[in-house]
């Protein structure tokens, strides 16, 4: 496919962590863009996503329409182009298919495809996501993720940011490190996620707890009181000492992040 002369969904990611100088080279075409036909993954992707998408409408009793559907729209000079995978009839929402290997999760895979979903969501003017994802070849999930008007504002800030070094010609400063997001704060199965590592409170109460695992009586009132501190609308609050999360039943779950 050729994506010279427009932004689209998987140039997202690429865009928000500062990849810009081999995403440079493509748009302006001192480079070709990857062949992908010899590409394991991604063709095992396209070859599961009818099967995944038929999982899902299996799994959520619904019906999905309007397969591979485009959208575009024009900022300024610069053009941002679109294809999702299906959409959710009843529900109005978009449904993006992806496979991905077994040793990953959830919250990594929403990581890695969220500049995608908000983008596709901007372009589709539909306000919810389902990401439907295959892990290896033995589990599959799916999250309901909202629309965020502040994420996205970011996002196409920088995309005509970096378009101006593909209009202009002019090399992007080349950042070998890479940037990253922050995720916590959009809704994913009407929940969000809270950084506690400047809680003084929370990280007291963490460190009572791994202390008296093994030597304090008042443990479990310890364990009462961290799960107290997670919102009815927080599906994880963590901290670099442990972190508890919700599981799709409800129950709070805490683990320790470190020895």
């Amino acid at each position: 496919m050729n994506r010279i002369g427009f932004l689209g969904g998987s140039d997202m990611y690429r865009i928000m962590v500062d990849d810009w100088q081999s995403l440079w080279e493509e748009k302006t075409e001192r480079t070709p863009s990857p062949d992908l036909s010899d590409n394991i993954a991604v063709q095992l992707g396209s070859h599961t996503e009818s099967f995944n998408l038929e999982w899902f409408a299996k799994q959520h009793q619904t019906q999905l329409t309007s397969m591979q559907a485009t959208y575009s729209k024009s900022i300024d000079d610069l053009l941002l182009k679109g294809q999702v995978d299906a959409l959710a009839y009843a529900e109005t929402a978009i449904v993006e298919a992806k496979h991905t290997n077994g040793m990953t999760n959830m919250e990594q895979t929403l990581y890695r495809y969220m500049p995608q979903v908000q983008f596709y969501m901007f372009l589709s003017e539909i306000n919810r996501c389902y990401l439907s994802v295959i892990f290896g070849n033995s589990k599959w999930e799916s999250v309901c993720v909202e629309y965020d008007p502040e994420f996205v504002k970011n996002m196409l800030a920088k995309a005509k940011e970096f378009w101006v070094h593909v209009k202009e010609d002019i090399p992007p400063m080349e950042d070998l490190t890479h940037q990253s997001y922050n995720i916590d704060k959009i809704s994913v199965d009407k929940m969000i996620k809270r950084d506690a590592s400047g809680d003084n409170y929370f990280n007291d109460l963490a460190h009572q707890y791994i202390e008296g695992i093994t030597s304090s009586h008042n443990f479990e009132n310890i364990k009462k009181q961290l799960k107290e501190l997670v919102a009815d609308n927080e599906r994880e609050v963590y901290s670099p000492i442990l972190t508890i999360k919700r599981d799709k039943r409800g129950s709070l779950r805490i683990n320790i992040n470190q020895e």
